[in-house]
């Protein structure tokens, strides 16, 4: 068993403690208020307490040492529902406190295990009540007293409220979890970007509600000049913390509202909303000349620059393939015009801009 497996198994394991210790501590009041009207040997109130009291403990750490704890831990419920059983039947099948009683510990079995567990749990009853049966003989007792009727209230309010709780807790965590898987599934793992599908499944949407309202948006495409030849000399190690620190620079550079992704490789690309190709110049070139200015003491001779091509959103595309098109066609227009440049697809230029 992986240590993952044998943690979601101890997990499994603490969710089912606090539950058991209410459940049976209160049950045990159910059950004496019921044996109360029963003639029974002394060793049974002894088991009564030991079930009630003891049992919980003694399980909990059962399951919590077992090299495999899920399985040690469903062993125990199947043990709580072989005890339900015999309770039922030592109580001569009275009403109130039995139905209460297996009741309760079903529920508890689906909420643990589903339909499997709550079958095998119904085994387990059966059984107990064949142990019974077989120790005191047959018995029948059909009326509950006022005192079992109020025994087994603490079981019919506090019990599924504590496993309400616990439920409602792993629900929440389990959405924690969704979300997290989510998030990871949509994020490139070096650089905190949007991976190369998420970015794209943005742009899509992107490009529609900017054409419906009219809005001004520019798609930059950002390259790392030569790196191919930053990863030949320094390595695949260096290579990559280039990628992280140009992932860092975009996030810290960018606005709210802007969209970063990795697009592959060494190309990164970015959607600026609710701006003009100069003033998506102007930021460009800030994030162009701060990852110009990088240096790093350990490798004197390493230089980094970047092209970048930017490309506006306008009627003449009918799609966002053709949009981005366009700022690719800047990206290799700055490339060809020399590298560590900004350059854009537009008729007319800004100066200091290629």
């Amino acid at each position: 068993m992986t240590e993952h497996q044998h943690g979601k198994g101890t997990s499994f394991v603490r969710r089912i403690y606090l539950p058991r210790i209410i459940g049976l501590g209160i049950g045990l009041f159910s059950v004496w208020a019921a044996l109360d009207s029963v003639s029974v040997a002394p060793w049974v109130w002894v088991l009564l307490f030991i079930n009630g009291l003891a049992w919980p403990h003694l399980a909990y750490q059962i399951a919590l040492r077992s090299r495999t704890p899920y399985a040690a831990e469903r062993r125990n419920l199947l043990v709580d529902s072989l005890m339900g059983g015999f309770w039922t039947a030592t109580m001569q099948f009275n009403p109130l406190p039995s139905v209460t009683i297996l009741s309760m510990m079903t529920m508890n079995n689906v909420a643990a295990g589903g339909k499997p567990l709550c079958l095998a749990g119904l085994l387990a009853q059966g059984s107990g009540i064949a142990v019974s049966i077989a120790l005191f003989g047959p018995g029948l007792q059909l009326h509950s007293t006022s005192l079992q009727v109020y025994a087994c209230l603490p079981m019919l309010t506090l019990y599924p409220l504590a496993l309400g709780a616990v439920c409602y807790q792993l629900a929440i965590k389990l959405a924690e979890h969704k979300r997290a898987l989510r998030t990871l599934s949509c994020t490139d793992s070096l650089t905190g970007l949007l991976n190369h599908g998420s970015w794209k499944d943005s742009l899509q949407l992107k490009f529609h509600s900017y054409r419906q309202e009219c809005r001004q948006a520019v798609i930059a495409i950002i390259d790392i000049d030569h790196f191919k030849g930053i990863n030949d000399t320094y390595g695949h190690v260096v290579g990559d913390c280039v990628l992280r620190q140009l992932g860092a620079e975009i996030k810290r550079n960018l606005r709210e509202d802007d969209l970063a992704g990795r697009y592959g490789g060494d190309e990164f690309c970015v959607i600026l909303p609710n701006i003009d190709v100069e003033q998506a110049a102007l930021i460009m070139e800030r994030l162009r000349e701060k990852i110009s200015a990088y240096r790093n003491d350990q490798l004197p001779d390493l230089r980094i620059s970047l092209s970048i091509g930017l490309a506006l959103c306008n009627e003449a595309f009918d799609d966002p393939v053709s949009w981005l098109d366009e700022a690719d066609k800047a990206l290799y227009t700055a490339k060809n015009s020399g590298r560590n440049r900004v350059s854009f697809a537009a008729e007319r230029h800004t100066p200091g801009f290629a």
